[in-house]
C-alpha cells in the first residue's frame, strides 16, 4: 500500500498530525492518559514488542542517542521475564561471570539490589552476593515478576522523562506500509480505545513474541520444522512441517497455606485434560496430568514429586521447588505466609494446536484451551495429585494472580517457545552449534567448540531443548556447545530496514531450541539496537555492515566497547 493511501485508510488524510513526546501526559503513552488523539508519531527507531529483546534493543539505541518508540501488546514490559511468568530465567552455569552482555548482568544485579533495598531480607540473605530470592533449582536467580518489571521501568525511566522514548502500552501492530524492500510505517491499535496511530521511522525492529511484523511487512520467513534434506541437520524431521511448532504454556503462580481451603471451581474442560494421554512419538508414559513424564534427553518414563511444603522427596525432583520465586526463609519471619512458585511444567505445555499463521478466532480459541489446561492442572494439584501420606490433593494451594497482575490467576501472555523466523542472510544450523552434529562435520577437534562466526555480535549457551510439539514430536533434547550470535542471523535476505530481536532471528526449528532463552533473546535485542544506532551514525545500510571486513571489524569494536562479548573465554571452551 502506498504511504498516502495508508494514511488515508486511517481517515485522517495526507496531512496527519505529528505529535511530539511532550504532548503525552505522562510519558508512558497509555491511552487512558492521553490529552489528545494521536494520529502519527515519528522516531528514528520503532520497536514492536516490549519483551526482553525489545527492552534490550530500546536501551541500546537510547543510550546511543536515538529517539525510539516501543509498542507493547500488554500493560507490562519484560516479556518472558514478567508478563509470561518466567521470572526464573533459563540460563547457563557461567552466567554470574560471563556468557551474557554487561547490560544483562546489570539487569540481574539490579534485581538483587531491589530486594536488598525494598524487602526485609534475613541477615544471611543480605550477605549473599548471589542471592536467589526463591532458591528455585532451575535458575541462580528466581524472583517475583513485578521486581523485574520495576527494574526494567527504572532502566527506561530517564528516557521516558526526557522524551527520547515513547512507550505505547496495550498497543498492537495491525498493519504495515511497505515499498519495495523497505518498511515505511506501521499502524498500531490501542486495545483499550481502538484508536490507531501511524509510526514512522527509517528503521524498525520486530521484537514481538511470534514475529508478527514478518507477514505484515511481507518479510520472507519460515515456521515450524524444516526437513533433514533442507538443513542437513542430524535431528531434523524427515519431512518439513511448517505447522509443527513447540508447545506454548500459560504459566501461573501459586502459594500454599496449610489448613486452608482455596479449591477453585472445577474448570469446564477438566475431565478432558484429566484423562488425556498425549499422542506423541516416541510415546508419552501415560496421562498428561500425572507425576510421570518423558525425561527430555532419554524419553524414558521419569517420576516427579510434588509437595508444596518444599521438603525433599527422595531422589525425585520436587516440582514445587523447581521454579520457586519466593522462599519465605530468605525474608524476616512472618513477612511471607508461604513460598510462591511458578508452574511451567510438562503437565501444562499446550501442544494440541499451533497458533502461528492461524485466524484470530482460532488463536483465541487455542490460547483459551491452554488456559483451561493450566487451570485444570491447578485443580488437579488441589484435589487429586497423590501425596506421600497416601492422600490426594493439596486444598491449601492458592492461585496468586496478583503476583502476575491478573484476575484469572494466569500470566498475562502465554510463554512462547517458537516464533516465525526470518529467512536470513545466514541461518544457524545444528552443525554449527550441536555437539554431535559438529563432530560429524568437523571431526573430534570440534567436540567442544561451536562454529566461530566471523560476524559474531554476541554469545550464549543452552542445550538444544525442544518441548513436545504440535506435530506430535515428544521432547528433542541434546547437547549443544557455547555459541555465538552471527550478525547474518539478524539480517533478512531482502527487507533492508527491519531487524528481528526475539525468537524470530535466523535459526531453524532445531537451533531455536538453544537460542530462545532469556539471555540470548536479550543479547540479540541489544545487538539489533546497536546495529541500527551504528548504521545511522555511519549512514550505512545494516546489510553493508556485514559486507566489508573493515566496517564489520569497526562495528564489532563498537559493540564490545558497550559490554557485548563476541567470543567465549578459552577457559569455557576448554572445559
Amino acid at each position: 500500500m502506498k504511504r498516502r493511501n495508508f494514511i488515508k485508510s486511517l481517515g485522517v488524510g495526507s496531512s496527519a498530525i505529528v505529535v511530539c513526546p511532550q504532548d503525552f501526559t505522562p510519558a508512558v503513552a497509555n491511552p487512558r492518559y492521553q490529552k489528545k488523539t494521536v494520529r502519527e508519531l515519528p522516531a528514528e527507531l520503532v520497536i514492536a514488542g516490549g519483551g526482553m529483546g525489545g527492552c534490550a534493543a530500546a536501551i541500546a539505541a537510547l543510550r546511543n542517542g536515538l529517539r525510539v518508540i516501543m509498542t507493547e501488546e500488554t500493560d507490562w514490559i519484560g516479556g518472558q521475564l514478567t508478563q509470561q511468568g518466567l521470572s526464573c530465567p533459563d540460563e547457563h552455569r557461567w552466567i554470574e561471570s560471563f556468557g551474557a552482555t554487561q547490560l544483562y548482568r546489570d539487569l540481574r544485579a539490579a534485581i538483587r539490589e531491589y530486594y536488598a533495598r525494598h524487602y526485609p531480607l534475613t541477615d544471611a540473605a543480605k550477605a549473599n552476593k548471589y542471592l536467589n530470592p526463591g532458591t528455585g533449582s532451575v535458575s541462580r536467580l528466581c524472583h517475583e515478576p513485578r521486581v523485574a518489571l520495576a527494574v526494567l521501568n527504572n532502566m527506561l525511566a530517564p528516557y521516558l522523562g526526557s522524551g527520547k522514548l515513547i512507550l505505547l502500552l496495550e498497543h498492537k501492530i495491525v498493519s504495515a506500509d511497505t515499498s519495495g524492500d523497505k518498511v515505511k510505517a506501521l499502524k498500531a491499535r490501542s486495545s483499550q480505545t481502538g484508536n490507531e496511530i501511524i509510526l514512522t521511522a527509517p528503521y524498525f525492529i520486530d521484537a514481538t513474541e511470534l514475529g508478527e511484523l514478518l507477514p505484515l511487512t511481507k518479510t520472507e520467513y519460515v515456521t515450524g520444522a524444516e526437513s533433514r534434506q533442507d538443513t542437513r541437520e542430524l535431528h531434523a524431521s524427515e519431512k518439513a512441517d511448517p505447522n509443527n511448532n513447540q508447545s506454548f504454556t500459560y504459566c501461573f503462580a501459586a502459594d500454599y497455606l496449610p489448613g486452608e481451603n482455596h479449591v477453585i471451581d472445577k474448570p469446564k474442560n477438566y475431565d478432558y485434560w484429566r484423562n488425556l494421554i498425549p499422542d506423541l512419538q516416541p510415546a508419552w508414559p501415560g496421562k498428561l496430568l500425572s507425576l510421570s513424564y518423558s525425561a527430555p534427553s532419554t524419553l524414558q518414563p521419569k517420576a516427579l514429586g510434588f509437595d508444596p511444603t518444599g521438603k525433599p522427596i527422595g531422589k525425585m525432583l520436587n516440582l514445587w521447588n523447581y521454579r520457586r520465586i519466593t522462599d519465605k526463609h530468605n525474608f524476616t519471619p512472618g513477612f511471607y505466609s508461604g513460598d510462591i512458585t511458578i508452574v511451567n511444567w510438562p503437565q501444562n505445555d499446550y501442544f494440541i494446536n499451533n497458533i502461528i499463521d492461524v485466524s484470530e478466532k482460532d488463536y483465541h480459541h487455542f490460547t483459551e484451551q491452554s488456559k483451561q489446561l493450566s487451570l485444570s492442572l491447578f485443580y488437579w494439584l488441589q484435589t487429586a495429585v497423590p501425596r506421600s501420606d497416601g492422600g490426594l490433593g493439596w486444598p491449601g494451594l492458592r492461585l496468586r494472580g496478583d503476583v502476575l497482575g491478573t484476575a484469572d490467576g494466569l500470566a498475562k501472555y502465554p510463554y512462547i517457545r517458537e516464533s516465525r523466523r526470518i529467512k536470513a542472510a545466514f541461518t544457524v544450523l545444528e552443525e554449527h552449534v550441536g555437539k554431535e552434529n559438529r563432530v560429524l562435520v568437523a571431526g573430534e577437534k570440534a567436540a567442544n567448540r561451536a562454529t566461530d562466526f566471523f560476524d559474531s555480535v554476541g554469545i550464549g549457551y543452552y542445550h538444544i531443548d525442544l518441548h513436545p510439539s504440535t506435530g506430535g514430536n515428544n521432547y528433542i533434547d541434546f547437547t549443544s556447545l557455547p555459541f555465538q550470535i552471527p550478525l547474518g542471523s539478524l539480517l533478512p535476505q531482502r527487507i533492508q530496514n527491519l531487524i528481528p530481536a526475539n525468537k524470530n532471528i535466523g535459526t531453524t526449528h532445531i537451533t531455536n531450541g538453544c537460542y530462545r532463552l532469556h539471555p540470548v533473546e536479550w543479547s540479540a535485542g541489544e545487538a539489533a539496537g546497536l546495529l541500527i544506532a551504528y548504521s545511522l551514525s555511519k549512514k550505512l545500510n545494516p546489510h553493508a555492515v556485514r559486507e566489508k571486513q573493515t566496517i564489520l571489524g569497526d562495528f564489532q569494536k563498537f559493540i564490545r566497547s558497550q559490554g557485548i562479548a563476541t567470543h567465549w573465554p578459552e577457559e569455557v571452551l576448554k572445559s
